[in-house]
């Protein structure tokens, strides 16, 4: 999947940490919430079966543009949070 900036996405609301053992790089905070592409930084092998010494396929790894207000509740219109999440993570809309 090749998203372009500007595409909106959603995070997946997955909770693999329920599932039993697992290594997560996408923050709790934005799963579910939706945000927006600005780049993409390349294409690395993913950290989540890397951790477990399984072969991790290289994966697109994204920044995503989020509204801080939206995410918790405070801050000011425009107060931006940027997060590193990879492509498999996020959903289209």
């Amino acid at each position: 999947m090749s998203l372009a900036p500007g595409t909106s996405v959603r995070v997946k609301a997955d909770w693999p940490e329920l599932r039993g053992r697992c290594h997560i790089r996408t923050p709790h905070y934005v799963r579910g919430e939706t945000g927006t592409i600005l780049r993409h930084l390349g294409d690395f092998p993913n950290p989540e079966d890397l951790a477990f010494a399984r072969p991790a396929a290289a994966t697109p790894l994204y920044h995503v543009r989020f509204d801080q207000p939206s995410l918790w509740g405070e801050g000011a219109p425009g107060d931006d949070i940027v997060i590193e999440l990879f492509a498999h993570w996020l959903e289209p809309l």
